[in-house]
């Protein structure tokens, strides 16, 4: 070893020793970024970024065919080329001819190509993987085990050129090309069963703008530029130090300590005391997550007994379901939560206001209104003919269990005005509190009854995955809600029309709900981001924190 490499390694374990060991100075000088993370990633593995972090981490570390960026203007997505360089597609629609950089190398040397295209597609789609983007290459010829057909998507014309096949009368975009690709003479060696506990996942090898320099579990995550990528900047950062702190305030001191240098999901209450530092930049990124009160509208115990699906006879009526949604008193919770609601804002719908095309400004928010609750009931056939203090109907009080998962004070606090507020029209209910693995699976099995829990809209924007009719298909419609014509719109959405179409699509579909309320949407809530402001060129939007950080420069 060189005397200059060891003077290089020296100097930076030195760094690593006053990152971990000091806590009155800045423990990173110069090119160093460090970002709080509250947990640890399982692996390092493209296809199995089942978490934010380990998402963010791999789209850092593996190139994809397009990137996204987010235009506020027009409050969508725009696509640019990454490893691809241009693209054309045919008329109809049905194939795309791509053409892809031949300057790029895995971190071992080994060239990228088509090759490594091709394996992608076909691991991501392999039922033996089980990757994250399993069952979704409904775009794509397929088998029945929705593995894709290669021969007939495929047509390799060169190491750099590739043409893809789609089903006839699909609607492919560039969002079905977006996903990190993987190195096929590494992953392609390994047995496909095996790939999710591969050592490869814990060095890997990489082709992004930044690889794996050292991983100390439950500790810290360090990528290091990578110098040889054509997305490198040579004012830009030369390290991030994903710091791995389960504490919340453990994270807030070390932020204001300027031991790290950006923290998401800052608490609002927090944000007065943190906009006393100079040092410090404050960006509310406004809300792709909603909490809300899901109302069942099936039978619980006839759905997972016999598999029939049968209206809850608490829930399955719309005009129960809009009595309950003017029984929270949802601007309450804002003001104690949210800072007066500075950092959130009611919910009308799934379609999130960052949407500015698909939002339907003629939909307000449900007022709180007891009285007109109490009619709605009425209507409906719920009165308290024994006078006992509980509506009935039919012999059935209305009496039920609220689920909501523990450590989340926010849903507690308003399961408790709910209860306060239902008991004035008639209904009782009891809080049951669930550890988190406990409450995903009796929300998966469809076994609650009514919960609160939190959803985050996907990018690009995708309701099916959670309101379409076939509970089959769509695992994540928690509350079983079915509608034909909401499931005619969503069908339409997925047709080749214009964007301005695809919005005037989900303005419909935005009416049909609210008037339906299959639950009761309570709030949009801002990840509040907060970092050291000598991070220039951060661009903080809804697609992520770190997302394109290769562009940041360090002051």
């Amino acid at each position: 070893m060189s005397l200059v490499k060891r003077v290089t390694i020296l100097f930076f374990f030195t760094l690593i020793t006053i990152f971990f060991g000091c806590k009155k100075t800045n423990p990173v000088e110069k090119n160093t970024v460090v970002i709080a993370i509250p947990a640890d990633i399982e692996r390092i593995n493209p296809l199995y970024s089942f978490s934010f972090d380990e998402a963010n981490i791999n789209e850092l570390l593996f190139l994809s065919l397009v990137k996204h960026s987010w235009d506020e203007k027009k409050g969508d997505l725009s696509t640019e080329p990454m490893l691809a360089v241009s693209w054309e597609w045919a008329k109809d629609s049905s194939s795309i001819i791509i053409n892809i950089r031949n300057d790029v190398k895995w971190s071992d040397g080994a060239p990228l190509t088509i090759d490594d295209v091709i394996f992608s597609f076909d691991v991501y789609s392999d039922p033996e993987v089980q990757s994250y983007l399993y069952g979704t290459f409904k775009a794509f010829y397929t088998d029945k085990d929705n593995h894709i057909d290669i021969k007939k998507t495929f047509e390799k014309i060169s190491d750099s050129k590739l043409k893809i096949n789609f089903l006839p009368a699909s609607s492919p975009s560039m969002y079905n090309l977006d996903f990190p690709i993987a190195p096929k003479h590494i992953y392609g060696k390994i047995k496909r069963k095996d790939l999710i506990n591969a050592a490869e996942n814990f060095h890997p090898v990489t082709s992004g703008a930044f690889m794996l320099e050292k991983w100390e579990r439950n500790q810290s995550i360090i990528l290091k530029e990578s110098v040889s990528s054509f997305l490198h900047n040579t004012d830009g950062v030369a390290r991030l130090a994903f710091k791995i702190i389960p504490e919340y305030a453990s994270r807030l001191a070390q932020l204001k300590n300027n031991e790290i240098d950006l923290v998401e999901d800052i608490k609002p209450e927090d944000v007065k005391d943190l906009k006393i530092s100079e040092k410090l930049q404050i960006v509310p990124v406004k809300g792709r997550e909603y909490d809300y009160i899901g109302w069942n509208n099936i039978d619980p115990e006839k759905y997972s007994k016999e598999k029939r699906l049968v209206p809850n006879k608490l829930f399955g009526s719309s005009k129960v379901r809009r009595a309950l949604s003017m029984a929270i008193n949802r601007d309450e919770i804002l003001k104690e939560y949210f800072a007066g609601g500075e950092y959130g804002s009611l919910a009308n719908s799934p379609v999130s206001p960052i949407f500015k095309n698909a939002i339907n400004p003629a939909i307000t928010p449900y007022k709180y209104d007891l009285e007109q609750a109490k009619k709605l009931l009425a209507e409906d056939g719920w009165s308290d003919t024994n006078k006992d203090g509980i509506i009935e109907k039919k012999g059935e009080k209305f009496k039920f269990t609220l689920s909501v998962p523990t450590n989340k004070p926010r849903r507690l606090f308003a399961a408790t005005l709910l209860k306060n507020s239902l008991k004035q029209i008639g209904i009782d209910f009891s809080i049951e509190q669930l550890e988190p693995g406990d409450f995903i699976e009796k929300l998966s099995k469809k076994s609650l009854n009514a919960w609160i829990a939190g959803w985050a809209v996907p990018l690009p924007l995708d309701l099916k995955i959670s309101w379409y009719s076939d509970l089959n298909k769509t695992p994540m419609n928690f509350c079983s809600y079915q509608n034909k014509n909401v499931d005619l719109l969503l069908d339409e959405i997925e047709k080749r029309i214009s964007n301005d179409q695809k919005n005037n699509l989900y303005k419909k579909l935005e009416e049909i709900l609210y008037a339906d309320q299959p639950v009761t949407f309570l709030f949009w809530i801002d990840n509040v981001v907060v970092y050291n402001k000598r991070i220039q060129n951060i661009d903080v939007n809804p697609l992520g924190v770190v997302h394109h950080c290769w562009k940041w420069s360090v002051k």
